[in-house]
């Protein structure tokens, strides 16, 4: 295996794989201005939501995702003083769910591709994170016969892997647009959390 850096993000892909790719190999001068023009694309700043439960957690402690235990202490822009265990946005919409979960598609997205949360949906399907041939999938479960049109009409795709047909969500930049989709025709029940394995 070999892992490709990038200035923002890193990939692990087989030797046989990089070998079948566009990749070749390059002097120190031009990786340097290869790299040189990837990290002036990056921009200097980045927003993004993170969740913090706050206030009095030791009555919900045991509520609280068992991943990671660690407390955080921020202050905002204010001034405010903050101390809590950072949480997903699927654990947020589950702790808060009264019926019908709240959730985007980009959350679920993210919840889906880090890889703790189980998204239940109508009609019994499920989604969740799976390894296949070395690379991390969101799959479709549950799904029958009479809708893997629509759902493939929606831009999921469909593998037959050891006789059994199985499909995914693309988890390229289409995915949260398609997983979006397809929340829309079969809306977000409850999220639970992935069990370990």
């Amino acid at each position: 295996r070999v892992r490709l850096v990038r200035p923002m993000e890193q990939h692990y892909a087989s030797l046989k794989m990089m070998e079948e790719s566009h990749w070749t190999e390059a002097d120190g001068h031009t990786f340097a201005a290869a790299w040189g023009v990837e990290v002036a694309a990056v921009p200097e700043f980045s927003d993004s939501t993170i969740h913090i439960v706050a206030g009095l957690l030791l009555p919900i402690w045991k509520r609280l995702p068992k991943d990671s235990t660690r407390v955080y202490r921020l202050q905002t822009d204010d001034g405010e003083r903050i101390i809590g265990r950072r949480v997903t946005p699927a654990w947020v919409a589950g702790a808060l769910a009264s019926g019908a979960v709240d959730l985007s598609a980009e959350d679920a997205f993210a919840a889906l591709t880090d890889g703790r949360a189980v998204l239940h949906l109508a009609d019994d399907l499920q989604l969740r994170r799976v390894r296949v041939m070395g690379a991390n999938r969101i799959e479709l479960s549950g799904f029958t016969d009479a809708m893997r049109e629509r759902l493939s009409a929606y831009g999921l795709f469909h593998e037959i892997i050891s006789w059994k047909l199985r499909m995914f969500v693309p988890v390229d930049a289409s995915g949260p647009a398609i997983l979006a989709k397809l929340m829309e025709r079969y809306p977000l029940q409850r999220v639970s959390e992935k069990e370990a394995a």
